[in-house]
């Protein structure tokens, strides 16, 4: 408003009519400028993750989609075309960690799914939490847990703290790694729990279920799915692998079977629990749970914005057991689409479209069968770890003259070495480390064996693939030794429990769809090369706020060159 100053000056210098034609000008500027800032403050901050999707598997079926799913954000929001991860360890827990804290794995804390402890040299898988107890369950080992090895703050937790607690953020997904690391500390999660086909929290969110979530859980609806068969969604003609429906390569659990129509098992218990989340019917189970909690919670509602991130996590467990150029894969994909059309539809209806801001990505891509390549005649194949691991012990017992045995363990993608052994021999750390390294290297499928003190002293080559590694160490919590595989290897303790696989430095693993769309977003596709891990400090920028502690990434600079804010 003009003060009672320039008033006054105005009117010994102007007409009266004059004088309150610029008053009222004033006056409508400020108001404009008013609405424009409320138009475009979200009430929604809406952080969707499709767990295990390929970049190429939405720019390939973008023709089959539906308007309301994957079109939406296409016609309405940006598409970022070449987003790939900066990180080489492409696995669940790392690739959440990175998306919602923007922060490398140094900064993060989270740089693998398991490590050892490296002063006890217990296993320690990353969200793991003795204190905090999964609320109405007997927990075993390992099984309490909490965001409590998460060094940065997240999105969530910044939009909380920047409302002053008006905000609220939740999380939600089959897995606990990707509803945990959504929330952070200042949010609430929620997660599958297989033993009773429930959705369950830990006593770090809640001393006790809220009353919707035990109405949800008593209504039993993972246990009505019983019996169900995931059948295609469209006629087979209309799929590029309508024809390669039964591949010997394929690893489906259970008795799902290779082929189509997969039956889920007709007694309501364990088994059918434990298949659920290799189904199409997993994430209908997360959709359903994050409908109801939109509407308990008056998620987008309050005086501030909120957070709800979701991780449909089907597509992953699909893909580790068919592959992502399965027939199933390619009618997940499809189904995908179809969930976030419902997804959307609910979020207009309960906030307004034009209220949210939408984020989807992936925490991370997979490569094909290594038998399937094979075929094709690529090279590949699959590490056999319990065996490198008794090579590399004899190895070293030979090279330093000991009964003792100085690996510890390999947990992807590191292996551990047994300081406590190695003091007491009065060895040198780095000398068993880099003679660990030479045996490695020699192993068919290695493409790098890097040690932990080569990388804590910086004196790594000067490539990409070299910058991504040093994106994925942690310098307590990371082995002794960092395996990168040739392209098409299988990495895991288990070599045979998946079918396909995830957790390398290459194009099938980091290369992700990336979409982000929401007020003042101007709609358009992007070709630059960014990284998923852009998006927390983007997010915090367009909502004026302090990005996550460890946030190391550079905004998306197309979202705030609309013209529209």
């Amino acid at each position: 408003m003009i003060d009672r100053r320039l008033r006054r000056s105005l009117k010994n210098r102007f007409p009266t009519w004059v004088v309150l034609f610029a008053i009222l000008l004033s006056v409508a500027v400020t108001v404009s400028c008013q609405k424009s800032a409320s138009a475009l403050r979200p009430k929604l901050l809406l952080f969707v993750v499709i767990d295990q999707l390929r970049a190429d598997a939405v720019a390939l079926h973008k023709g089959k989609f539906g308007p309301n799913g994957f079109r939406y954000l296409m016609d309405n929001g940006l598409w970022y075309v070449n987003a790939r991860h900066r990180h080489a360890t492409t696995l669940t827990a790392v690739g959440h960690a990175v998306l919602f804290t923007g922060a490398d794995a140094a900064q993060n804390g989270i740089p693998a799914n398991d490590w050892f402890d490296p002063v006890t040299g217990d296993h320690v898988y990353c969200l793991e939490d003795p204190a905090s107890k999964i609320l109405g369950h007997e927990n075993g080992v390992h099984e309490g847990a909490s965001p409590r090895n998460l060094t940065s703050t997240t999105v969530a937790d910044e939009v909380v703290r920047a409302s002053g607690g008006t905000s609220r953020a939740f999380g939600v997904s089959l897995k606990d790694r990707g509803a945990i690391l959504a929330a952070g500390r200042l949010g609430k999660a929620f997660w599958y729990w297989a033993p009773t086909g429930e959705f369950v929290t830990s006593s770090f969110y809640y001393p006790a279920y809220p009353d919707w979530v035990s109405r949800w859980n008593a209504d039993r609806p993972a246990a009505r799915l019983a019996g169900r068969s995931w059948d295609l969604l469209m006629d087979r003609s209309m799929y590029l692998a309508g024809q390669a429906d039964d591949r010997p390569a394929e690893k489906p659990p259970l008795d799902l079977g290779r082929t189509f129509p997969h039956p889920l098992p007709k007694d309501a218990a364990g088994p059918l629990f434990d298949v659920l989340d290799t189904t199409p019917f997993g994430d209908e189970l997360t959709l359903d749970f994050v409908l109801t909690l939109l509407e308990a919670e008056k998620v987008g509602r309050g005086p501030s914005p909120d957070v709800l991130g979701i991780s449909f996590t089907a597509t992953d467990y699909i893909g580790h057991a068919f592959g992502p150029d399965s027939l199933e894969y390619e009618d997940q994909v499809r189904r995908v689409d179809g969930l976030l059309a419902r997804l959307f539809t609910a979020v207009d209806k309960a906030v307004g479209l034009s209220n949210t801001i939408i984020v989807l990505t992936a925490d991370h891509g997979v490569d094909l069968i290594p038998e399937v390549r094979q075929a094709e005649r690529f090279p590949a194949g699959r590490f056999h770890m319990a065996e490198v691991q008794a090579r590399l012990s004899d190895a070293l017992r030979k090279k330093f003259k000991t009964t003792e045995d100085l690996v510890r363990g390999f947990y992807n993608p590191c292996f551990f070495l047994a300081t406590d052994k190695i003091r007491k021999l009065g060895l040198s750390q780095a000398a068993v480390e880099e003679a660990a390294s030479e045996v490695l290297r020699t192993e068919p499928g290695v493409a790098y064996a890097v040690t932990r003190s080569t990388l804590i002293a910086g004196a790594v080559p000067d490539i990409p693939v070299m910058h991504m590694l040093q994106a994925s160490f942690h310098p307590e919590r990371s082995g002794h030794v960092f395996l990168i595989q040739r392209q098409g290897w299988f990495l895991l303790n288990e070599p045979t429990h998946y079918a396909a696989m995830h957790g390398s430095a290459y194009e099938y693993d980091i290369h992700v769809p990336l979409f982000v769309a929401g007020p003042g977003i101007r709609a358009g596709v992007v070709g630059r090369s960014v990284s998923p891990q852009d998006l927390a400090v983007t997010l915090a920028s367009y909502l004026g706020i302090a990005a996550p502690t460890g946030s190391t990434g550079v905004p998306l600079a197309e979202v705030f060159e609309s013209g529209k804010r």
